[in-house]
């Protein structure tokens, strides 16, 4: 192992110690007075946003390879290990649908990240700053799996439908993502 992914892996566990929405939490604070400086300064909301949301992507595609990487594989049974880090601190409520080699399906029953974000008065940024990073990171974790989420409670709906699935050969082949 490199020293460079012996530095990651134990920055990683040393963020994980302080738990996921708490990051969340301080990320948000400093990024709200910085996004909406630089829509003032450039006057463009969706342009801003849409730079900060291509860069919170490729984070999450980046923390999912680490991820994966921390845990010592690319499996849906090492991604369900990974749930820990969420759910610490009481920040979510999940409830197994099924889990299986193929697939993982759960909903999130109660969402603190979206009371922080609302209690912040930043409602509005909850899906760019934390919902927005649920696709990529899983690309990044697990390349061969993909995830289908139609709502959100962070968008106004009673729970969030997670369903994780495998790839099929002829996705692949296809060249799919």
């Amino acid at each position: 192992m490199s020293s460079d992914q012996t530095s990651t892996q134990r920055d990683a566990s040393r963020l994980n110690q302080i738990g996921v929405i708490n990051r969340r939490e301080i990320e948000a604070r400093v990024l709200e007075p910085i996004l909406e400086a630089m829509v003032q300064e450039f006057g463009d909301r969706a342009r801003v946003e849409g730079v900060a949301a291509e860069t919170i992507i490729q984070l999450a595609r980046d923390q999912g390879n680490q991820l994966a990487e921390e845990l010592g594989g690319r499996s849906l049974a090492h991604f369900r290990e990974s749930i820990k880090y969420w759910i610490q601190d009481n920040a979510l409520e999940i409830e197994i649908l099924e889990f299986n080699d193929e697939q993982f399906d759960y909903n999130v029953t109660r969402c603190r990240y979206a009371e922080m974000y609302r209690d912040l008065g930043m409602q509005d940024k909850g899906a760019l700053l934390s919902c927005n990073r649920d696709f990529s990171l899983i690309e990044g974790f697990a390349p061969d799996v993909e995830l289908t989420r139609t709502q959100t409670i962070m968008q106004g709906a009673p729970f969030c439908d997670f369903r994780y699935r495998k790839k099929s050969r002829a996705d692949d082949d296809r060249g799919e993502s």
